[in-house]
Formats: structure tokens, C-alpha cells, sequence
């Protein structure tokens, strides 16, 4: 497929996604999933309309968003559904589509929810060196989703409020997680990391998890290059952060499936029975990819990696029909705990899904990312 046909696709798919996603709400405008709870992925999904709304020129995107997250954020700024208590990364989230109401001039109560997800992470339970635990019920453990959920959040808020000590703990997360997670014989992020060696997913000796899955890896490259945005260019760990991420690029890359373009749901083991080519972690990467190839972190070396990955998507992932644009083969669902193991046969164990939201968001948010790339290139 040529560049000329990939710009003019992506540009179509990005629109196609989004009026999908309005078609599903009501009368009253309002969408059944992001009304469940305050949680990450309704978060993302909001995010991702907005960001639409932004690049499209379309203000019932950002409407869209606006309207789900007025549902939440009462007028003294407290957050409907959510605890700071539990001090829980995915909780963060979704805060970061307070920041875009800011900028409209948005009202005071918006500001103070903003503070209050900061304060959380201020405070929030960490291991010995300063990293963030995923969840005070997961003590000592660092996940690399938490990268995502968290710190793209607490970076923009340094920003907006001009407190470069945050900045700071955004970029030694970011470091800390990969130092801690990375297996330099292959150059893969392990999923999760236990310090304290209690779990029973974390090995003896290292405390890491026993395989890469792909969304986790997605959920961090994520992480980072949309951290970048925020951090200044003369921050003395920015430097470093590309690096790491170009470094980590190469890795993904080899481990790209040749004839697809996508990558498998545990990513070094392909070639293994009951493996397949996830939706959700194949996007990621391509967005993060797609995203860093427009700023200039990774050399035009990976645009090849991308654009392959891109046709994948739409190729074997994605159909069309009256009611739109559907997504399948996600993963619904994984994590690290007593009965989620870690193991090869937990991770393909899990139910694969069409459609849901922790693969459509995702979705929305590489097809506009694409288009801009494509559109500068």
C-alpha cells in the first residue's frame, strides 16, 4: 500500500472510529460504558474523543468528552467514584482530560480535581528506590501499566503548574521501571517487577515476572513518548528517556511478526501453540512508534516497522459494516496476582475479545497519530 493510500485511510479511519463511538450513545448524549465508573479505560476512550475533536475540527468530540467528565467532577472538585485512598494508579487515568477543559478556560472545580489526583501520587506508597507501588494492594510491586496511568498525568501537571520537582519523579518512574524490568538478552520489559520477592508470579532471585506480555509493553511505550510532551527539552534525564526508548524500539521490532506486521499476545514466543496476534499491544506500539517517528525520538529507520504494523491493523484487526468500525482479537484482560501467575499459558488463557474499549481507544488514538505523521511526512 503506498503512503499516498495509507494518509488517505488513516485520515478516514480516525473519522469512521469516532462517529462509531458517538452512534452508541443515547439521546441525551451520554455513552453507557464511561458512565460505569471513574477507571482507566473509560478515561482513555475520553481521551481519545477529545483528541479527535481536536485534530478533526469536530467540537461534538470534545463535547463528548466534556459531557462524561462533568458527570464525574462535582462543583467543589471532589471525583464521583473514586479514593484516594486506595492510592491506585489506574485511578489517575483518567484526570488526564482535565487538563484540555483547563485550557478552554476551564472552571475552578477542574483545577482542584487535578490536585487531588497529585496529592495522591504525591503521597503514594513506593519501593526503596522511590518507585511508585501499582496499588497499595499490590505492595512493593511496580507494573509497567502504571507507567501509563500515572505519569503522562503527573508530567502535564508539573507542566501546567510549574513544579519541576514533579518533572523530576516523572523521569525517574520512567527510568526506575525500565532499569528494573528490562531482560538485556532480548531487550523486552518484563510486566511486572516485586521487590520484596513475596508474590508468587515474581521469581526468587530478580522478583520479575516470567514473560513479556505485549500490552504491558504498550502501555509503557505509551508512557513515554506522551511523557516527552511535557518534559522540558533541557531536562538532564530527556536524553536519556529517548534513548532508552529507541533502544527498546529495536526490540520490539524483532520480534515483529514478518508476515502480519502485528505483534504476538506473549511477545517472544510466536512460534508457541495457543499464542496469537493481540490487537491492543500491536496498536500501542504503532501509536508510540507513529508518534515518535512526527517528533524525531526514533530515527526514520523504524518508519518501515510502523507503517507495516498500521497496515496489519487494518488489514487483519479491523472490519467494517452498518454499524461501523469494530476491533477484534483484544485480550480483555491480565494482570499479576495469586491466580494470575505470569506464566506463558495464563497469558493466552484469557478471553479474546471484539470490540472492547481497552483495544477501540487505543485504536482512535494510533489512527490520528498516523495521520499526523503521514501528513508531515
Amino acid at each position: 500500500m503506498t503512503t499516498e493510500a495509507l494518509t488517505k485511510q488513516a485520515g478516514a479511519m480516525s473519522t469512521k472510529i469516532a462517529d462509531t463511538i458517538m452512534r452508541q450513545c443515547g439521546e441525551d448524549g451520554y455513552h453507557p460504558y464511561p458512565l460505569e465508573r471513574w477507571a482507566y479505560v473509560p478515561g482513555m476512550l475520553l481521551m481519545s474523543m477529545s483528541r479527535a475533536g481536536a485534530q478533526l475540527g469536530d467540537e461534538r468530540y470534545f463535547e463528548f468528552m466534556r459531557l462524561h467528565m462533568d458527570h464525574y467532577i462535582a462543583e467543589d472538585g471532589t471525583i464521583a467514584t473514586y479514593s484516594l485512598e486506595e492510592y491506585n494508579l489506574d485511578q489517575i487515568n483518567q484526570g488526564k482530560n482535565l487538563f484540555p477543559l483547563l485550557a478552554r478556560g476551564g472552571e475552578t472545580r477542574y483545577a482542584k480535581a487535578a490536585d487531588t489526583l497529585a496529592t495522591q501520587l504525591i503521597g503514594q506508597p513506593r519501593t526503596s528506590e522511590g518507585g511508585f507501588w501499582h496499588k497499595k494492594i499490590y505492595p512493593f510491586q511496580m507494573w509497567l501499566d502504571g507507567l501509563y496511568m500515572a505519569s503522562p498525568f503527573l508530567a502535564e501537571y508539573a507542566k501546567v503548574t510549574g513544579s519541576p520537582e514533579l518533572t523530576d519523579e516523572v523521569a525517574h518512574q520512567l527510568l526506575l521501571v525500565e532499569r528494573r524490568t528490562r531482560d538485556p538478552r532480548t531487550g523486552l520489559l518484563y510486566h511486572g517487577w516485586d521487590e520484596a520477592r513475596e508474590q508468587e508470579w515474581a521469581d526468587s532471585v530478580t522478583g520479575l515476572s516470567k514473560n513479556f506480555w505485549s500490552r504491558a509493553m504498550g502501555w509503557y511505550a505509551m508512557a513515554v513518548v506522551d511523557c516527552l510532551d511535557h518534559i522540558p527539552v533541557a531536562h538532564p534525564k530527556r536524553g536519556t528517556i529517548i534513548g532508552i526508548f529507541e533502544r527498546m524500539c529495536h526490540a520490539l521490532v524483532r520480534v515483529q511478526d514478518p508476515a502480519s506486521g502485528l505483534w504476538y499476545q506473549v511477545l517472544d514466543q510466536g512460534d508457541r501453540k495457543g499464542n496469537y496476534l493481540e490487537a491492543s499491544g500491536s496498536i500501542m506500539f504503532v501509536y508510540a512508534m507513529a508518534k515518535a517517528l512526527r517528533l524525531g525520538y526514533l530515527s526514520g529507520g523504524f518508519r518501515d516497522a510502523m507503517l507495516k504494523g498500521w497496515q496489519g491493523i487494518q488489514e487483519r484487526l479491523v472490519t467494517e459494516d452498518a454499524d461501523g468500525v469494530h476491533l477484534h482479537r483484544i485480550c480483555n484482560g491480565a494482570g499479576l496476582s495469586k491466580d494470575r501467575n505470569g506464566t506463558f499459558d495464563y497469558y493466552i488463557s484469557e478471553a479474546i475479545v471484539s470490540d472492547h474499549y481497552m483495544g477501540i481507544g487505543p485504536l482512535l488514538l494510533c489512527a490520528l497519530e498516523v495521520e499526523r505523521y503521514l501528513a508531515q511526512a
